[in-house]
């Protein structure tokens, strides 16, 4: 899943990310949607965009990405974007701090919601075909809004769980080249770099799991022997945790 040649370039400054050489930075003013712009966008501005939105109490973003698989086999993009979300936030997380994944993108720190990811592709797409692009849109709560920090303990930021001055600028930076390595070693034909990282911080209590070649979840129960799939396609039809609420008060 390579990217493509950038069709612009965007000069970064002291407010925006710094991105290594594949990726072309798209910046949004504040109230801007970073998902819904991907996705508008996708298919003219090409592989590597990243858009940006610059808030300052949460990371908010989406990357296109064009899959060289069909959409069935190319969906588990997400499951990188996962993983190079959270290991953005290990990169600056105080020692001994609790990162996990909820299936399929809720993550949280030390046990309380902080962001998640979300995938999109072209409407009508038929799973056999190779889709013309693909959008993983991110977003991470740096900072408590002006509501009392705490209120809700299953909600978190960044700055409530010691993570001192990081910022979004920070965290995109970081998933950045860390989403870079693992389409890397997807592209030298090694998902399971990838399945392995995403498992690692998925909980799921003391059962061993896998992901299905369409990105599915498998679980098999380490009392019975039995095996649970859960559908990666109809899991990112939900937001069932308020993920990407446009209403930051509440959620990240």
């Amino acid at each position: 899943m390579p990217f493509a040649t950038p069709i612009r370039t965007v000069h970064a400054t002291d407010l925006a990310p710094r991105l290594p050489p594949p990726f072309t930075l798209v910046r949004l003013r504040e109230r801007g949607d970073a998902f819904g712009h991907a996705r508008h966008i996708a298919a003219e501005a090409g592989a590597g965009t990243l858009v940006h939105v610059g808030r300052f109490d949460a990371a908010e973003f989406a990357l296109v990405l064009e899959p060289e698989e069909p959409l069935s086999r190319a969906r588990r993009a997400f499951h990188a974007g996962m993983a190079a979300l959270a290991d953005a936030l290990a990169a600056h997380a105080p020692p001994e701090t609790l990162i996990d994944i909820k299936w399929p993108g809720a993550l949280t720190v030390n046990l309380g919601l902080v962001g998640g990811g979300r995938l999109a592709w072209p409407y009508g797409a038929a799973e056999t075909d190779v889709p013309d692009w693909l959008v993983f849109g991110a977003m991470v709560r740096t900072a408590s809004p002006d509501s009392e920090p705490g209120a809700d303990p299953d909600v978190t930021a960044l700055t409530e769980e010691g993570f001192g001055e990081t910022g979004a600028i920070d965290v995109v930076e970081s998933f950045a080249r860390n989403m870079m390595l693992y389409l890397d070693a997807w592209q030298d034909g090694s998902f399971s770099a990838v399945a392995d990282s995403y498992l690692r911080r998925l909980a799921r209590g003391g059962d061993s799991a896998s992901i299905a070649d369409n990105g599915d979840l498998l679980l098999r129960h380490a009392g019975n022997g039995t095996t649970d799939r859960r559908a990666l396609m109809s899991a990112l039809a939900t937001d069932d945790a308020g993920l990407f609420d446009r209403h930051p008060e509440r959620r990240p």
